[in-house]
């Protein structure tokens, strides 16, 4: 199974996943860190804001003199005094013991008014690379954000700087210290978080996979057993699947097949079984003539048979056996030649009540002998149709000796022509129920006296005559007694 159609499912649904995981992971990460920094951030400005509308100090302009100048003046630890004197020095300490020395006021020479007191004490030259460029742009009246401060304080930090307002002018800049480890962890907490939840789905993901693969391939094992009892000649297999996928439109397919194979294992049997009786049938003709012959002849050879007369009987039965056998054997090629789908006939336009006409002609001579009248009811004298002349002639004029043969002598023998539709009727005994399924087969003869000649494919022939021309022809009884046959004209 190492190469089934499940098995390489399923490894298709566990990468798939895999990578669907890994792509859900990766964005969720980056949105959380995202999400998680612009919350502190937001959290930040706002306390940031907070502390500076606490801290707003008097006009520069009141007390310009007292402002520190020059970057070489206090580059320790300032102490309140200029602008950041009296109470605002008061509150700087208040704020520096509140925040735990994570809230910085610098000036614009970088001197930190308030920054550590009761912890660590910076100096100038501690403060990072990133600080000047922090402090600047808040003196400009921005807003800025850095992590240059992480080393200095040892701990992953994000610093915002935030200017100092004095009137309208800035007269320092606010530092306001974040770790961020907390916020690293949240997000590697979420991450676990997810990692296992999508570890679960991906189990139950697995899972339900392999349920679908096997869902799915079911129906192919059914498919290939069916396939094989097919191959094997069992033609009755049948799939079973009924589903309106693509899965179930190939098992209509192989259903059908199955179906046509069989019809055509039943075909190659009847074929079988006919060409088993023709053989049959054909041998059962042929002895009775060849036996005749062979006896008048070893009568004739041997001399059992010398006088004049008798010598000429022999040869006339021998002759009336031959013509027998000529008419068979004609018989047959009519038959094998109509039967043959390469066998061509000459189709032209012509006029049907001419070929009846003739045929009526030809009935006659054999009607006279037994005296029987046969008359003709054409609703028109003119018939448009297309048909091979001869073959027509040959189909009306059979079905028309037919019916003088079972005739009373001097009885009556119809052809009706009636709205597209041609009949042949006659006095005769009519035809036996047993026998009507089989009136058109090779061979059959009804069982009755006046059945005793022929060959038993006239009718047969008949009816391949009429199917090559589109005819419908039909045997049956009147309700008064005789045959009828109809050929209704397409």
């Amino acid at each position: 199974m190492k190469h089934s159609i499940a098995s390489r499912l399923a490894l298709g649904f566990l990468v798939l996943l895999v990578l669907f995981a890994l792509a859900v992971g990766v964005l969720f990460t980056a949105l959380l860190s995202s999400h998680t920094l612009r919350a502190k951030k937001e959290e930040m400005s706002a306390q940031a804001a907070a502390i500076a509308a606490s801290l707003a100090a008097p006009s520069t302009e009141q007390n310009a003199d007292t402002t520190p100048r020059g970057r070489g003046a206090g580059r320790g630890q300032g102490s309140p005094g200029g602008p950041w004197g009296g109470g605002t020095g008061a509150t700087l300490r208040l704020l520096d013991a509140v925040t735990a020395g994570n809230a910085w006021v610098v000036d614009e020479n970088l001197q930190l008014i308030t920054g550590g007191q009761g912890q660590r004490t910076y100096q100038y030259t501690d403060l990072p690379p990133a600080a000047e460029q922090l402090v600047k742009e808040a003196f400009e009246g921005k807003e800025a954000f850095s992590e240059g401060f992480s080393d200095l304080l040892q701990t992953p930090t994000l610093t915002l700087a935030r200017p100092l307002y004095a009137g309208e002018q800035v007269t320092g800049a606010l530092l306001l210290h974040a770790p961020v480890a907390g916020l690293r962890n949240a997000s590697t907490q979420g991450l676990l978080l997810l990692l296992y939840a999508m570890g679960a789905a991906l189990v139950l993901s697995l899972l339900l996979g392999a349920l679908l693969a096997r869902w799915m391939v079911r129906p192919l094992s059914s498919m290939r057993d069916t396939a094989l009892q097919l191959a094997g000649g069992d033609y009755a297999a049948r799939t079973g699947i009924l589903r309106a996928d693509e899965i179930g439109q190939l098992a209509a397919s192989m259903d059908i097949l199955g179906q046509r194979l069989q019809e055509a294992k039943e075909r190659d049997t009847q074929l079988e079984q006919m060409r088993r009786d023709f053989v049959a049938n054909i041998s059962h003709e042929l002895r009775t003539p060849v036996t005749v012959i062979r006896g008048s002849l070893e009568a004739l050879h041997d001399g059992v048979v010398k006088a004049p007369r008798q010598v000429a009987e022999y040869h006339g039965q021998m002759l009336l056996e031959i013509q027998g056998l000529e008419r068979l054997v004609n018989d047959l090629l009519d038959l094998s030649r109509l039967q043959s789908a390469d066998f061509q006939m000459e189709m032209e336009e012509l006029n049907l009540c001419e070929v009846i006409s003739d045929a009526v002609r030809s009935a006659r001579q054999l009607a006279l002998k037994k005296g029987v009248e046969i008359i003709t009811d054409l609703d028109c004298g003119l018939l448009r149709c297309r048909g091979d002349y001869s073959r027509l002639r040959q189909m009306l004029l059979i079905v028309l000796q037919n019916a003088v043969k079972f005739s009373p002598a001097n009885g009556q023998v119809g052809i009706r022509l009636k709205e597209g539709s041609l009949q042949v009727y006659d006095q005769g005994p009519g035809i036996q129920p047993d026998d009507l399924p089989h009136i058109f087969d090779r061979f059959y003869k009804a069982r009755t006296q006046q059945n005793q000649e022929g060959s038993g494919l006239g009718l047969a022939i008949a009816g391949q005559i009429a199917r090559r021309h589109g005819i419908a022809l039909s045997a049956g009884n009147q309700p008064g007694g005789g045959a009828c046959f109809t050929f209704r004209l397409p």
